[in-house]
């Protein structure tokens, strides 16, 4: 074979392996992106992916879990000891001959000192760091939960929407139904024209109805992704389950006196502040009695140490007037933090009351809706069904019965939603840490 040919075939060879080891590379690391797009399935089927997207995605909390961390950490420095300073001094500089170096002088004094807090004055400043830790956690749950209500809210709003636009859609199957049965007795000369007519207007108002129901899910949709800390048009999975939503308490008077254990996340916030005024009010008490600082030193002449130096410093508190302010500083902050707890909980208190009675109110709705309305209303629908195509009724009452068929089912479904709504504000204000 001439060397030329063999040359040509080498970098073809060379240029199809170059072109697919290039190719290769730059699907490489593709391919696991396209796999994780491909495993994010987006919330929205249930209220669990709702709830595990929001505290894993959600901004405020991912914000709120660092300042956490940073106040935890500040707790580990907050009790220990001041830096140590280091000092040289140079005595006997010649005026004639100045010199900066150490054997160049008279004598050279070298010195450590480190200042020592007494009292269990370290202790309280870390303890006043680590209540101001945990109340920043808490405060952090505080928020989740909160967080969790709102978002629990919009999608049963979402749910909602969907549910009564199934509902929307089932009426319009049979209002197209009655018009064509309308359309069969009007052929045979039984009913007037405007039986059909009447059929067909009612489909136009449910049509723009439905219109009106489709906003108002995309809106909610629109709501779930910000409090889930997504694009506003991001994608939802459809709502396929109804929300079921538990309620922990048995009774309004087990639910207060959980919350009267301090159970709830913004009660311990305010009371890890309370105990952290506390102890800031001890701290101030202690600043009455003194530190000191100890030290020790060298003393070099020439080339030489000739001596050393040991040293105490106490600090003398004589300034009672600033100390005493102070005092009474900490003391009113620590009756804010008490009052400030006080007011949450009465807070929380009445929230919860309301909620309650929302939330049962809406229960006992539903419960009678099932189980008497709609039966009765399902029934006199199904009579007058067979009582129009005998001719015993008109149609204006089988219209009629149709719609209020029709209107106790939406009923219906409006207090699951005004439940769930209510369900979702005493899960939160129990307390129910995520």
């Amino acid at each position: 074979m001439p060397v030329s040919r063999f040359h040509r075939i080498l970098r073809t060879v060379l240029a199809q392996w170059c072109s697919r080891t290039l190719l290769l590379a730059c699907l490489l690391p593709a391919l696991p992106v396209a796999a994780q797009q491909a495993d994010a399935t987006p919330p929205g089927a249930d209220v669990a992916s709702i709830r595990s997207w929001l505290l894993t995605h959600n901004p405020e909390l991912r914000a709120r879990q660092a300042e956490t961390e940073a106040a935890q950490a500040q707790a580990i420095a907050a009790g220990s000891l001041p830096n140590p300073s280091l000092g040289i001094s140079l005595q006997g500089i010649s005026p004639d001959r100045p010199s900066l170096l150490p054997a160049n002088v008279g004598a050279t004094s070298y010195q450590l000192r480190q200042r020592i807090p007494l009292w269990g004055k370290r202790g309280l400043a870390r303890g006043i760091a680590e209540r101001n830790a945990d109340a920043i956690d808490a405060g952090r749950e505080a928020a989740a939960l909160d967080l969790l209500a709102q978002a629990e809210a919009a999608y049963v709003r979402y749910w909602h929407a969907g549910q009564a636009l199934r509902l929307v859609d089932e009426q319009i199957a049979l209002l197209q139904s009655l018009e064509e049965i309308a359309g069969v007795r009007y052929a045979l000369g039984m009913v007037p024209q405007q039986d059909a007519i009447r059929a067909q207007v009612q489909t136009t108002r449910l049509r723009g109805e439905r219109i009106a129901l489709e906003e108002t899910g995309n809106e909610a949709g629109m709501l779930l992704n910000l409090l889930l800390g997504r694009r506003a048009d991001a994608p939802l999975a459809p709502a396929l389950q109804a929300p079921q939503l538990a309620v922990a308490s048995a009774s309004l008077g087990d639910a207060l006196a959980r919350l009267d254990k301090g159970s709830h996340p913004a009660l311990q916030a305010a009371n890890a502040q309370v105990e952290a005024a506390q102890d800031g009010l001890r701290l101030r008490q202690r600043e009455r009695w003194p530190d000191i600082s100890v030290g020790i030193g060298a003393m070099q002449r020439g080339h030489r140490i000739d001596g050393y130096e040991l040293m105490l410093e106490v600090e003398l508190p004589l300034q009672r007037r600033a100390l005493h302010a102070r005092e009474r500083e900490a003391q009113r902050l620590e009756d804010a933090a008490q009052a400030r707890a006080e007011g949450v909980h009465t807070t929380l208190g009445g929230q919860l009351s309301v909620a309650w009675a929302q939330w049962r109110s809406a229960q006992r709705q539903r419960a009678l809706l099932g189980t008497t309305r709609i039966p009765q209303a399902e029934a006199n629908y199904r009579s007058a069904l067979a009582s129009y195509q005998v001719g015993e009724v008109d149609f204006n009452a089988l219209l009629d019965a149709l719609n209020d068929w029709q209107d106790a089912r939406l009923a219906q479904l409006d207090a699951t939603r005004d439940e769930q709504l209510g369900a979702a504000s005493v899960r939160a204000l129990e307390g129910d840490t995520p």
